[in-house]
């Protein structure tokens, strides 16, 4: 990738801008207060199905959340930018999937300049992948623990 990735304003519902993460590459930031339970930004890409998935999952780096038992959108292919919302084990938003849109809401009161977060809650039957998202809560792990 040549120039930074960009957030795609059809799906933001508030001001964000992508720079470079503390916590891993580029992540989300909000240029303005965003407030609680507001919806933020829709995950966008292609709909790809569990074969494919297989196959784009073994890259290096991926942007692939799985909708559900059927399909997966791969955000790297037409993607949004809420691709780049990064793991914390104390997110500021969660993702909820409506009538097939994987949809970002604001768990709380977000100030400008802060970096948008999810929790990617990996399964813990998969391979552990470690942690660096600095929260004083930090499981160590994007995997679930329990």
């Amino acid at each position: 990738m040549t120039e930074a990735p960009k957030i795609d304003p059809v799906y933001a519902c508030f001001g964000l801008r992508i720079k470079k993460s503390k916590i891993h590459r580029w992540g989300i930031y909000a240029e303005e207060e965003i407030p609680a339970r507001r919806k933020v930004i829709e995950y966008t890409g292609e709909r790809i199905s569990r074969r494919e998935t297989k196959i784009r999952a073994s890259r290096p780096l991926n942007y692939i959340f799985t909708l559900d038992k059927y399909w997966c959108i791969d955000g790297s292919a037409g993607g949004s930018g809420a691709e780049f919302i990064n793991h914390c084990c104390e997110p500021n938003v969660v993702a909820r999937i409506i009538k097939g849109h994987i949809l970002y809401f604001a768990l709380r009161a977000i100030k400008k300049g802060e970096e948008l977060t999810v929790d990617y809650h990996f399964d813990r039957d998969v391979e552990k992948v470690p942690c660096s998202c600095g929260a004083k809560g930090c499981r160590g792990t994007i995997n679930l623990t329990e």
